[in-house]
């Protein structure tokens, strides 16, 4: 085997952050960054409008949890003062985290990892038999251990590959082709043949397969996609299950809504101490196997936001399925509630739970709930007029 005229921004302030004086108080000094840095690993333009502003105000509401005295734009080529707080848009390769000082999950907003397919979605699956191809670094064994912990399904990086994968899941019914970088519910489609197949492999391109590859995944018709998260900022911690939504974006398309989430102080044992619904349990024992695994095949791995989106659903012939769909190590749809509950825990000591919610809108006048925290309105030349925002509810219910 081979290796090889936009809107103006909107921040609102009431019922979702504590002036930064009051949450300094509650943060030891050695854990008080002076800056919190945004930092773009693929340069400022890679990704839409939208997300760069979603990461800009999001690590605002960071440095004000964290009492930092700034927040500012930096790259790679800029030095990084010994106490920033890195808020990077993609989970870090661990060379970049070396080069800018990246070291513990204490200096970030995300995760490191020592290969950069670890970060994608092709670390979910094992490669068919016989496979012709794998990345430099590729753990053998990962797949095997993480077998019932994902839906059926394979990682290729040829097309031989991934015809061969294609082949032994279509007994089962049709398969869902996932571009490995693909974020919301984007880089999807569902192939129910070699045809259909070879326009999507003719469409991602024989380079790109080889460097990147692509996952051929059982696809479920009918399913319930849950998230669960742990997640730190340096002496703040909280975990949470929920439950994702699905919206239509100015196209048409079906992309991620936002999640509603119960979110408990402290770790995943905490969060598993609680009352939630048996399918919700069960996720969340699936993620925390899930991410044990990673962290056996790769111990160079780190990570202060861990979420995992895990699916429960039935194929097309009709079997049960329940398994994780893909990890975030990095800033992503949830983390506005994250933040948000983060910041409630420091407000008040005493609190032990909230159920915290994020939403993507599109479309003129997006209906606004009461304490609505908007972290972007604009117009994007990708997605059209979008709102994201998130709320926090110190009542809380059982979400799934």
């Amino acid at each position: 085997m081979r290796e090889r005229k936009p809107m103006r921004r909107i921040l609102l302030t009431h019922r979702c952050s504590a002036p930064m004086e009051e949450a300094r108080m509650h943060i030891p000094f050695s854990q008080t960054p002076t800056t919190v840095v945004v930092f773009s690993c693929r340069g400022s333009t890679a990704r839409p409008r939208h997300e760069r502003e979603t990461q800009r105000a999001l690590a605002g509401r960071l440095a004000t949890l964290l009492g930092a005295q700034r927040c500012v734009d930096f790259g790679l080529d800029r030095a990084y003062t010994p106490d920033a707080y890195i808020v990077p848009d993609d989970t870090l390769p661990l060379d970049v985290a070396q080069r800018i000082g990246v070291a513990t999950d204490d200096d970030l907003f995300g995760g490191v990892v020592p290969f950069p397919f670890v970060a994608t979605k092709v670390v979910v699956h094992e490669l068919p038999p016989r496979a012709q191809l794998k990345p430099p670094g590729w753990h053998d064994g990962l797949g095997e251990q993480l077998r019932h912990l994902v839906l059926p399904g394979y990682s290729a990086f040829t097309r031989d590959d991934a015809l061969a994968a294609a082949a032994l899941l279509w007994n089962g019914g049709s398969v869902r082709l996932k571009r490995p970088y693909g974020i919301g519910g984007t880089g999807q489609a569902v192939v129910a043949d070699r045809h259909e197949l070879d326009m999507q492999l003719n469409d991602i391109g024989e380079a790109a397969l080889e460097t990147n590859g692509v996952v051929l995944e059982r696809n479920l018709p009918s399913i319930t996609t849950f998230s669960v998260g742990d997640v730190r900022v340096r002496a703040h911690r909280a975990s949470y299950y929920g439950v994702q939504r699905l919206t239509r974006n100015s196209r048409g398309h079906a992309v991620y809504g936002g999640s509603d989430l119960v979110v408990v102080r402290g770790s995943l044992d905490a969060l598993e101490r609680t009352s939630m619904p048996d399918e919700a349990r069960a996720a969340v024992k699936c993620a925390r196997e899930f991410d044990a695994a990673i962290e056996s095949a790769f111990p160079a791995f780190f990570a202060s936001r861990r979420n995992y989106d895990v699916a429960s659903g039935i194929d097309e012939s009709g079997h049960c399925h329940r398994g994780v769909l893909e990890q975030s190590w990095r800033i992503g749809g949830a983390s506005g509630a994250e933040i948000g509950a983060l910041q409630a825990f420091v407000d008040d000591p005493a609190l032990t739970t909230v159920r915290a919610s994020t939403f993507e809108t599109y479309g003129e006048h997006p209906e606004l709930p009461d304490g609505a925290c908007i972290v972007y309105q604009g117009v994007d030349s990708h997605s059209g007029l979008v709102t994201k925002f998130y709320t926090v509810e110190t009542s809380t219910g059982s979400v799934g």
